[in-house]
């Protein structure tokens, strides 16, 4: 197409390296255009929370740099009343630049940067794009380099899910599996350790050590936030704070902190905040630790409830979809598999933040993009299925209890509670008898008369 026949399809946007051909529609300029240009297609683009915050962000520099004199009333209203967009998802489909890009994050900083001026240009004078009167360098970026505002950008997306959506998903089963603890209490079940029979418990007793499970994993998750909660903005290129005023961050992390609700401050050490990312190590460090309590707990109901007559079948878990393309009447425990599913996801995600987490060569860490995609992404997929268990599964559960108390009659492992009284070979020789003839450990116990039948009740309950 030559570019006679491109007229009306594109405009000229002008930066360092010369003029580009962008979109007429778009609200992005020349760089962000060079960036969809030189990565290839994955299909994935960095989260939408990450630019909500890059955003939010900008959207604070613009007040700050107004406050501070360093950009004019006009420019830096427009600027916010841009970000506000952005935040509110406006304009989403303007963020176009892959994933798999520079490992700064440049590209979408640029990316959210020429957006902002775009838009603020079009409310200044009608007309998009362009670098007057506001630029997406010169002012939108003002203070910042894309070195310390992409993980701050990180560091505020992931924050604010953990607190919006997480922690609350989290409370939420905690709060689900505590009724079903208490509602089970009285209802005695056969334990089991090696897969094999052992002594009676009650079936509340398996749900308080799942509810303990998810409390622990809050005070895992809010335990790393004062590490996640620090932000590297104010660092600059490298963190030394390079072209930006002394009370920049501090105004910009205090007007992030008022609207999210979310207390963040500013780096103790901003070589370490740039160079590094252990927090989100960390915190995704605790995420899968959540993710392997939710395996132990949905593989535990799942097959507590199999059968529904030739399985364990001590819970009966609520049927809500044909389980078979085949098999008429059959019904799966598919709110279980689902969340074993997540679970090995954040497990996966996990492993790809810890190799990333170790790019920090020199002074800073160059995957950014890779380190938000996994961690927003296993942040969500928790808090999804923490609310599914709960709600579709959990909520709903139901005890066979007679089910239970055949099991324990039938389990040699009742012999247990005979041993202080007739020794541990004598109880072994009673299990011994019981298995061979098919008897109950009660039965054989009353036969023999190793003790009054109704100490032997009273004992085996």
């Amino acid at each position: 197409m030559n570019q006679s026949s491109n007229e009306g399809l594109f405009r000229q946007e002008q930066d360092s390296m010369g003029t580009v051909n962008v979109p007429i529609d778009a609200h992005y300029g020349s760089q962000t255009q060079r960036a969809v240009d030189n990565f290839f297609d994955s299909g994935i683009k960095p989260p939408e929370a990450l630019i909500h915050a890059l955003a939010m962000i900008k959207y604070h520099a613009a007040r700050a740099n107004q406050e501070l004199s360093l950009v004019d009333a006009g420019a830096a209203e427009a600027i916010q009343k841009a970000a506000r967009e952005v935040m509110d998802g406006r304009w989403d489909d303007q963020f176009v630049v892959d994933l798999f890009q520079t490992g700064s994050g440049t590209s979408t900083n640029m990316n959210v940067n020429e957006v902002l001026a775009s838009r603020a240009n079009e409310l200044l004078t009608g007309t998009k794009g362009g670098r007057s009167p506001v630029h997406p360098n010169d002012h939108v970026n003002l203070g910042q380099s894309s070195n310390d505002v992409m993980p701050t950008a990180l560091h505020v997306a992931a924050a604010i899910r953990i607190a919006d959506e997480l922690q609350p998903a989290l409370t939420h089963l905690h709060s689900h599996l505590q009724e079903k603890a208490n509602a089970f209490d009285t209802i005695r079940k056969i334990g089991r350790t090696h897969l094999q029979d052992a002594v009676p418990m009650t079936l509340g007793n398996a749900f308080s050590g799942f509810t303990r499970q998810i409390e622990l994993g809050l005070e895992r998750i809010m335990a790393a936030m004062p590490r996640l909660t620090e932000l590297a903005l104010g660092g600059t290129a490298v963190g030394s704070g390079l072209n930006t005023h002394a009370k920049f961050p501090g105004l910009v992390i205090a007007g992030l902190s008022r609207q999210s609700g979310v207390q963040f401050h500013e780096a103790a050490n901003h070589f370490e905040a740039q160079a590094a990312q252990d927090a989100v190590v960390e915190t995704s460090g605790a995420l899968k630790t959540i993710a392997v309590s939710l395996v132990k707990i949905a593989n535990d109901i799942r097959l507590l409830g199999s059968g529904p007559r030739c399985g364990i079948g001590e819970l009966k878990l609520p049927a809500l979809q044909p389980g078979s393309s085949i098999m008429p009447g059959k019904v799966n425990p598919v709110i279980p598999e689902a969340v074993v599913q997540v679970a090995y996801q954040v497990m996966g995600n996990d492993t790809t933040i810890m190799l990333a987490g170790q790019s920090g060569n020199f002074e800073l860490n160059v995957t950014l993009p890779l380190l938000a995609h996994n961690l927003l992404e296993s942040i969500g997929l928790l808090a999804g299925a923490a609310r599914l268990l709960a709600d579709k599964c959990i909520g709903d559960l139901l005890a066979d209890q007679a089910r239970c108390e055949a099991y324990i009659e039938r389990s040699l492992a009742l012999v247990t509670a005979l041993v202080p009284h007739i020794g541990y070979d004598r109880a072994a020789d009673l299990a011994k008898k019981a298995y061979a003839g098919g008897l109950s450990v009660r039965q054989v116990a009353k036969d023999e008369a190793v003790l009054p039948e109704d100490q032997i009740d009273k004992l085996l309950g």
